[in-house]
C-alpha cells in the first residue's frame, strides 16, 4: 500500500475522550493531580503536537509524580498483568509479549484488538501517557500465525544486499504496525565468532562489516525519521555488547577480549545503528571479562551514551537485571546497579509490584539519584512522542491486512533465493531440468516449522504446520513442468535408478538460545544420515539442501554428494529455494561465516589462520566457479566528487579508533569511492565497512559492495582501529 494513501496509524479523536475518562481514576500516593476537563487539557503543552518534542517532554516531566516516573521505567509481560487494570494503577509504561506469549485466536485482528484494549487502559491514568508495546519480530512478525516470515539474519547476511534488508525491515514494520505494536526487539547486531552458539542464526555474519551494513534494517523499520511514517516501528539494536564472542560459544557466557578487540569486532554495528538513529538498545545477558553487561556502567553510559552519542533508551533483556547477583529474585542492590549503569527501562517481566517497591526504595534512599530517573524518563518519553503515540495511540487497521500479504511474501521469496549459497556442484548437477524425474527426501523438505526455525509462533519454534506458507517440497512441485514426476518420501524409501536426481532436504530442527548451544558434535542427526545412505545406495546423483541456522559438520559426507546448497532458515517462502534449484535464478549468496572442517575446529573465522572447509565469502554460481572476491568492489564510471572527513573516536595508550565519513558532493549518483591518506607512522589493525590496502605508508580504502552507491548529498562511513598515534590526517576522496 502506498504510504501517501494510508490513513494515520492511530486515531487521535480517542485521546480526548480517554483523558476525560481519566478524571475518575484515583492516583497512587503522591500522584500528580488529575488534569482539567478535556477541553482545557488539550491545551497543556505536552499534549500539543505543534510544539518541539523536547519542550513537550519537559512539560510532561514537570507534571509527573515519582510513581509515574518509575512506572515508565517498567516493562511487564502481557500475561503477567492480572488484573489488566494494574497497567494504569501502577503507571506501567511498557508491555511486551515474550517468545511464547500469544493471543487466541492467533491472528492479526486479535493481536490488534488486544493491543487496543491495553492501550485504552494505559490512557486512563491522570496524565494519559500511552504505553509502548514491545515484541521479538526478529524474522518477520513471527509471533503471529499467518505473518510473512523472512530468512533469519544469517541468511540475510548471505545475500550481501543491504537495500534488500532495508525493504525487509519496511515490510516487517507494516505487519507489526498492523497489529498495533510499536516496538520490535530487532535487529540482532551480534558478530558471531563461534558457531556452537545457539543464536548463530540471529547474526548477519562473523565479520563486523557485515552486520554493520545490515543496519539498513533499522532504516526500513523506523523510516528515515522515527514516527514520520504511519508504519514507523521503533527498533532495538541487540545485544550490547559482545554476546557473539563468548568463550566456547556459550549462551549468556563470558566474552574474554581486550578492549581493543571488543571495539574492533563487536562495537562497529552498534556505532552504525546509533548513526542511523536506532530508538533503543537491549543489553546482553553475557559478560565482558567477568562483568555482566547489565551492570557495566563503562560500556553502557560512557561508551554507548557518551562516546557514541546514543540518545534513545536502554532496555534490559528478559529478567536480565535479576541475574546480576547470581541468585533468583530481584534485590534493591541489583536494581540500583543496573539503573545507575544506564538501564532506562527494565524488562521485569513478571513481579512488577515487587520491582516497583524495590526501585522506589532505592530512589528514596538516594542510591538511585533522581537525575538518573529523570534521564531515563526523558529518553523513553522522547521516543513515545516521536512515534506519535500521544496523538495516535490505537492500531491503524489499514495495515492489518498487510500481515502475510502477497507483496510481502513476494519480497520474502526474493530474500530466500538471494540467500542460497551454492557450495558444491560437481558436474553441473544444478540447476535441475524442470522436466527431470526427481526424488525428494528429508525431514525438512515438507515442514514449514523446520524451515522457519526458532522464534516462529513460539520462542523455540517447533516442527510441523505451525504457520502458513510454502514448504520447499511445495516450491519444487510448483517449479517443475509435471508435478507427477516429483516423488517424495521423507526417509528416502522407494528410490530407484530411474530418477535423474535426488534432492535431500536435511539439517537442523528448530531451537533458540540456550537449547540451541552445541558444545559437542555439530553434525547431521541419525535420521538424516540414514536417509542420505538410502539415496546414495540407489546410485542416483544427490543434491543436498541444508536447512540450518549455522554451518554443520558435513565434511565426512560431502564426497557422497554431487551438489550442496546452504539454504539456512528460509522462513515461510520455500519456493525461493526451488527458484535456485531449477535455475529460475542463479545462486548469488556468499557465506556470511566460515564453514568448519570439523566441530573440533571451532571457533573458525576469517583471518585467524585456520583453513576452513569453505572460507568466509565463498559461493558458487552456475558457471561452476567461485567468486574470486567474496566482496567485489564495483568498477563504476567516475562521476561527481566526494569528500572524506576523519574523526578520532577514541584513543588509549598505544592505540586508537577512528571513523571516516564519505559524502557525495556531486550532482549525480556514484557507485563507488576511494579514500586514501598518509598514515604518518601509525598502523591499522582492523577496518570495517571498507576494503583496505596499505602501501608506501599510505592507507587506501575502497567501498564494499553494500556501501558504494551514494546519491547526491548522501554519506556513508567506515571505521577502524589502529596502533600508534593517528595525528590529524586529511584524507583524499575520489569516486570511481
Amino acid at each position: 500500500m502506498a504510504l501517501s494513501t494510508a490513513p494515520p496509524r492511530r486515531r487521535p479523536a480517542l485521546v480526548a475522550a480517554l483523558c476525560a475518562a481519566a478524571l475518575a481514576v484515583t492516583g497512587l500516593t503522591g500522584a500528580a493531580p488529575a488534569p482539567e476537563p478535556a477541553a482545557s487539557a488539550a491545551a497543556l503543552p505536552y499534549q500539543d503536537p505543534s510544539l518541539p518534542v523536547p519542550q513537550r517532554v519537559d512539560d510532561l516531566l514537570a507534571r509527573m509524580s515519582l510513581d509515574d516516573k518509575l512506572g515508565q521505567m517498567t516493562q511487564v509481560e502481557k500475561e503477567a498483568l492480572v488484573p489488566q487494570s494494574d497497567l494504569a494503577t501502577y503507571r506501567i509504561g511498557s508491555v511486551l509479549s515474550g517468545g511464547d506469549s500469544t493471543v487466541s485466536p492467533n491472528n492479526a485482528q486479535t493481536w490488534a484488538d488486544t493491543y487496543d484494549s491495553l492501550q485504552r487502559t494505559a490512557l486512563t491514568t491522570p496524565l494519559g501517557i500511552p504505553m509502548i508495546y514491545g515484541i521479538d519480530a526478529v524474522h518477520g512478525h513471527n509471533a503471529v500465525r499467518g505473518a510473512t516470515l523472512f530468512p533469519h539474519n544469517i541468511g540475510l547476511g548471505a545475500t550481501r544486499d543491504a537495500d534488500l534488508v532495508r525493504r525487509v525491515g519496511r515490510a516487517v514494520a507494516e505487519e507489526v504496525a498492523g497489529t498495533g505494536i510499536d516496538w520490535s526487539f530487532a535487529p540482532c547486531l551480534c558478530v558471531v565468532r563461534n558457531d556452537r552458539w545457539g543464536r548463530t542464526y540471529e547474526s548477519f555474519g562473523e565479520k563486523p562489516e557485515l552486520p554493520t551494513a545490515m543496519t539498513s534494517f533499522i532504516t526500513g523499520m523506523q523510516g528515515t525519521t522515527l514516527g514520520a511514517d504511519p508504519a514507523s516501528v521503533l527498533t532495538t539494536a541487540k545485544h550490547y555488547l559482545g554476546d557473539g564472542g563468548t568463550t566456547g560459544g556459550v549462551d549468556q557466557g563470558n566474552t574474554e577480549l581486550s578492549e581493543a578487540e571488543l571495539r574492533a569486532v563487536h562495537l562497529p554495528p552498534f556505532a552504525e545503528a546509533v548513526r542511523r538513529g536506532v530508538g533503543s538498545v537491549m543489553l546482553s545477558y553475557s559478560s565482558w571479562n567477568g562483568v555482566k553487561s547489565h551492570g557495566h556502567k563503562y560500556l553502557v553510559t560512557d561508551v554507548l551514551k557518551g562516546e557514541l552519542g546514543f540518545t534513545g533508551f536502554v532496555v534490559s533483556d528478559w529478567a536480565g537485571v535479576d541475574q546480576l547477583d547470581g541468585q533468583s529474585g530481584f534485590t534493591g542492590a541489583e536494581i540500583a546497579t543496573a539503573v545507575n549503569a544506564g538501564v532506562d527501562m527494565v524488562m521485569v517481566p513478571h513481579d512488577y509490584t515487587r520491582f516497583l517497591t524495590l526501585l522506589r526504595g532505592e530512589v528514596n534512599a538516594g542510591r538511585v539519584p533522581m537525575a538518573r530517573v529523570n534521564d531515563a524518563n526523558r529518553r523513553i518519553l522522547t521516543k513515545k512522542f516521536e512515534l506519535g503515540l500521544f496523538e495516535r495511540p490505537l492500531t491503524d487497521r489499514a495495515y492489518t491486512s498487510t500481515v502475510g500479504s502477497a507483496a510481502h511474501r513476494t519480497l520474502a521469496r526474493q530474500a530466500v533465493r538471494e540467500s542460497q549459497v551454492l557450495l558444491k556442484n560437481d558436474g553441473g548437477l544444478l540447476p535441475l531440468a524442470k522436466s527431470a524425474k526427481v526424488f525428494v527426501a528429508g525431514k525438512n523438505a515438507d515442514d514449514i516449522g523446520n524451515q522457519s526455525g526458532g522464534w516462529t509462533v513460539g520462542w523455540q519454534g517447533r516442527s510441523g504446520a505451525v504457520t502458513e506458507g510454502t514448504t520447499i517440497l511445495q516450491g519444487i512441485r510448483a517449479a517443475v513442468t509435471d508435478p507427477s514426476r516429483v516423488t517424495y518420501d521423507r526417509y528416502g524409501n522407494g528410490i530407484d535408478g530411474s530418477y535423474s536426481a535426488a534432492v535431500a532436504v536435511v539439517g537442523e530442527t528448530p531451537y533458540a538460545e540456550g537449547r540451541g548451544d552445541r558444545p559437542g558434535t555439530m553434525g547431521l542427526d541419525q535420521e538424516d544420515l540414514s536417509t542420505l545412505a538410502r539415496l546414495k545406495a540407489s546410485g542416483v546423483p544427490v543434491a543436498v539442501v541444508l536447512v540450518s541456522g549455522r554451518p554443520l559438520d558435513i565434511a565426512t559426507q560431502l564426497p557422497d554428494w554431487r551438489a550442496l546448497l546452504a539454504a539456512w532458515l528460509p522462513g515461510t517462502e520455500g519456493a525461493g529455494v526451488a527458484d535456485v534449484l531449477f535455475g529460475d535464478h542463479a545462486p548469488t549468496g556468499k557465506l556470511p561465516v566460515s564453514w568448519m572442517r570439523s566441530a573440533s575446529q571451532q571457533p573458525v573465522n576469517d583471518g585467524d589462520g585456520k583453513s576452513p572447509l569453505f572460507p568466509y565469502g565463498y559461493g558458487l554460481t552456475y558457471d561452476g566457479t567461485p567468486d574470486p572476491d567474496p566482496d567485489p568492489d564495483p568498477d563504476p564510471e567516475p562521476v561527481g566528487g566526494c569528500t572524506a572527513d576523519f574523526r578520532l573516536v577514541n584513543s588509549w595508550p598505544g592505540g586508537y579508533q577512528a571513523e571516516v565519513t564519505v559524502k557525495n558532493t556531486g550532482t549525480s549518483p556514484v557507485s563507488g569511492w576511494t579514500v586514501d591518506w598518509d598514515l604518518g607512522g601509525a598502523t591499522i589493525t582492523n577496518l570495517w565497512n571498507g576494503v583496505l590496502t596499505v602501501a608506501g605508508g599510505r592507507a587506501t580504502v575502497r567501498n564494499t559492495a553494500s556501501n558504494g552507491a551514494l546519491s547526491p548529498g548522501a554519506t556513508t562511513s567506515f571505521g577502524f582501529t589502529g596502533g600508534g598515534t593517528p595525528g590529524t590526517p586529511t584524507p583524499r576522496c575520489a569516486t570511481g
